[in-house]
């Protein structure tokens, strides 16, 4: 575990995982993308489980899960960066932000995601590019985009 500010940083895999923090990450998922969201959708995708997956999250000193995200190996040497969530009481604090640089600072690879579309100037602010036209996932518009792969000089 690392110190960000007041917020430990965790990194597991999915093996790694405790039924308890399992659970507090898929409840924060689904409370953010299929309850606040109105969008009924597949969330448990079978990705989670997959042997190139991460899970990161920022917790308080309490243990809860404040913000979170998944990385997974997209192909040879593309990651995948995704279901990137804070919880409501903890957004406005730049923990997401935080969370995802960790998460890029181990990745010199090409890394791609699908951002809401009200989220693409965030994205932006971390390296990305829109890659491709708008499309709708679940009735939501998301944005393909990409961060190329980082020079050596620029890890």
């Amino acid at each position: 575990m690392t110190a960000v500010g007041d917020y430990l940083l965790r990194n597991a895999a999915f093996t790694d995982l405790d039924a308890p923090t399992l659970y507090a990450i898929l409840q924060l998922r689904l409370d953010v993308f299929v309850v606040e969201q109105r969008c009924v959708y597949r969330e448990l995708d079978g990705r989670d489980t997959e042997p190139t997956a991460r899970h990161m999250w920022l917790q308080d000193s309490s243990g809860a899960i404040v913000t979170y995200l998944r990385t997974l190996a997209e192909d040879r040497d593309v990651t995948r960066v995704g279901r990137v969530v804070t919880s409501p009481a903890f957004r406005g604090r730049t923990l997401a932000d935080q969370l995802l640089q960790a998460a890029l600072s181990g990745i010199s690879g090409p890394v791609v995601a699908d951002a809401q579309e009200h989220l693409q100037a965030w994205y932006e602010r971390h390296g990305f590019l829109v890659s491709a036209p708008p499309v709708l996932y679940d009735g939501i518009a998301h944005v393909p985009m990409r961060r190329p792969a980082l020079d050596a000089g620029r890890q």
